[in-house]
Formats: structure tokens, C-alpha cells, sequence
């Protein structure tokens, strides 16, 4: 599912204009990077949550030449689903 489909399907299930619907989403995810770039976390309960985790400083190897490369310390978003959201999903599935 694209961006658009889900910015017409919540458009449609609401109401509101797609217009107003896409101006929510866009700042839905503006709110969440800024959010992480600070290196805070999100909470959606019920959702899941997002969080940053930092990754040390390592050595890699270049799959296609095999040359050592070296990664420095970095930080990646992490996203985790809800127990109660799972429990939603596999519900639905059976």
C-alpha cells in the first residue's frame, strides 16, 4: 500500500477532505523524525513504538570485493509493534 492509498483510505473513513488528510500525514511523519533526529522515542499504545538505537563503530567486509571497511558509530530508527497489535493481527489472520 502507497502513501496516496492510505492517505484516500483515511480521507474517505473520516470524512475530511484529502487535501486536510494528506497535511495530517505529512505531519504525522514530520513529528516523528524531528522526534528521532533528537534521539527521543514515540509511544503509540495499542500501535507500537519508535525508538533510535545507536550502533557501535565496527569493521564489515565488502561483499562484492572482500576489502574491510569501516563503519563508523551510527544511530538507526527502530520501529516495534505492540503485543496487543500482534495479538490484533494474528486474530484477524485465522
Amino acid at each position: 500500500m502507497t502513501k496516496s492509498e492510505i492517505i484516500e483510505l483515511i480521507a474517505n473513513g473520516t470524512g475530511i477532505t484529502k487535501l486536510e488528510t494528506e497535511a495530517v500525514v505529512e505531519g504525522f511523519f514530520k513529528v516523528v523524525a524531528e522526534t528521532l533526529k533528537k534521539r527521543d522515542g514515540i509511544e503509540i499504545r495499542g500501535f507500537g513504538s519508535y525508538k533510535v538505537k545507536k550502533k557501535t563503530s565496527r569493521y564489515a567486509r565488502n561483499p562484492k570485493t572482500g576489502e574491510k571497511v569501516f563503519v563508523p558509530e551510527h544511530f538507526v530508527p527502530i520501529f516495534k509493534f505492540s503485543k496487543d497489535f500482534k495479538t490484533n493481527i494474528n486474530l484477524i489472520d485465522k
